[in-house]
């Protein structure tokens, strides 16, 4: 039988219900997280705006009290970059993501890196860190002594690469501004990390139900890794496949949640980072082409974004001075009526989340 090909409408839907967008989870923030697998945390807020954005009643303190309890961690993971997830399961993801790590030192500090003693700069960096928990501007200034003649940025990136590091409270907490102390994840989880292997299945399969379906290149684009059809083909038989309208072929769980392409999807304000934005090679289910050099800028930087009728349609920020708080909403195109008043009810209740304490608050549509 002809496997089903599935227009651009019903990826949407179906990526938006398991990001629990199409409606508000009653679901505690813990499992909630482990849904997501993570919510990446460059910043220190967004994880807590992606949470709000996602659950019904959701409180920062629930998200503070579990990273403060260790349950939760942040800590570099996918695409080498933080990420705010699960203690248990960073601890079963972080030894298959290693390959994923090691090559994105490679890919910033090239060739030089072969001929290096990466090994002792890693030993090096452990024993200090196993002593107390460490800055990184602790750590680069300790390997910049010991080792003088190697660039020190390459040493501490080395170091976040290679070492299975978790932040320190407060680092990972809300409003947090400096420089977190690091510490070796089994020691601050008091567990050890999973093998690789069984690693890379659940990685594989907790992806789909978070972002699916998708192709392969998806996953690969959303870990960092490569070369995952070993792995992928060894879960065929918990999964279901499709083909997309350029005849790509989608991987699937067998039971997956998959609305209708019709069912109506409200207005919702995603934070800086969100992985959904970047949780696959083929972003055209959540943003179109033209649309992508305004939100994934040069420097690295993804900006807050919201979505109407499902997709990326326009950016946002929040200013703040002394007691009024100011949400600033740039659509890509001119809102309906409609639209517009239900984008500002739902932008009302985001600035009241994020400042509660100020006295004023302000929405402004910035339309081109």
């Amino acid at each position: 039988m002809a496997e089903r090909t599935l227009t651009l409408s019903e990826l949407n839907r179906s990526t938006l219900a398991r990001q629990l967008l199409l409606a508000r989870a009653e679901t505690p923030s813990l499992d909630a997280l482990k849904h997501l697998i993570a919510l990446q945390a460059q910043l220190p807020n967004p994880p807590y705006i992606g949470l709000w954005t996602r659950l019904r009643s959701f409180e920062r303190s629930e998200l503070v009290r579990l990273v403060e309890n260790r349950q939760v961690v942040r800590a570099t993971m996918m695409r080498a970059t933080l990420q705010l997830m699960a203690a248990e399961d960073y601890a079963l993801l972080r030894s298959a993501l290693q390959p994923a790590l090691t090559r994105s030192l490679s890919a910033f500090f090239g060739k030089q890196t072969l001929q290096l003693p990466i090994d002792r700069f890693v030993d090096t960096a452990r024993a200090y860190i196993q002593e107390q928990p460490r800055t990184f501007v602790e750590i680069r200034a300790k390997l910049a002594e010991l080792f003088p003649d190697v660039d020190s940025a390459l040493l501490a990136y080395a170091v976040r690469m290679h070492l299975p590091l978790v932040q320190v409270p407060p680092g990972g907490l809300w409003d947090f501004a400096g420089s977190p102390a690091m510490t070796l994840a089994p020691t601050w989880l008091e567990r050890p990390l999973a093998d690789a292997e069984e690693g890379l299945r659940s990685l594989v399969l907790r992806y789909l139900a978070a972002y699916g379906p998708a192709t392969i290149k998806d996953i690969q684009s959303w870990s960092g890794l490569t070369g995952l059809k070993d792995v992928v083909k060894a879960c065929k038989p918990a999964l279901r496949t499709f083909r997309d309208e350029q005849g790509n072929e989608l991987l699937d769980l067998i039971d997956a949640p998959f609305p209708d392409a019709s069912t109506h999807a409200p207005p919702r304000f995603l934070p800086e980072f969100d992985n959904l934005l970047l949780a696959h090679a083929d972003r055209r289910r959540i943003i179109a082409d033209k649309y992508r050099s305004c939100v994934f800028l040069t420097v690295g930087r993804v900006r807050a974004t919201f979505l109407i009728d499902g997709f990326v349609s326009g950016m946002w920020k929040i200013e703040q001075a002394r007691k009024t708080a100011r949400l600033l909403i740039e659509p890509f195109q001119p809102l309906a009526t409609s639209v517009r008043a239900e984008l500002i009810e739902e932008g009302e209740r985001l600035l009241s989340w994020v400042y509660n304490e100020a006295e004023t608050f302000e929405i402004q549509v910035v339309e081109a």
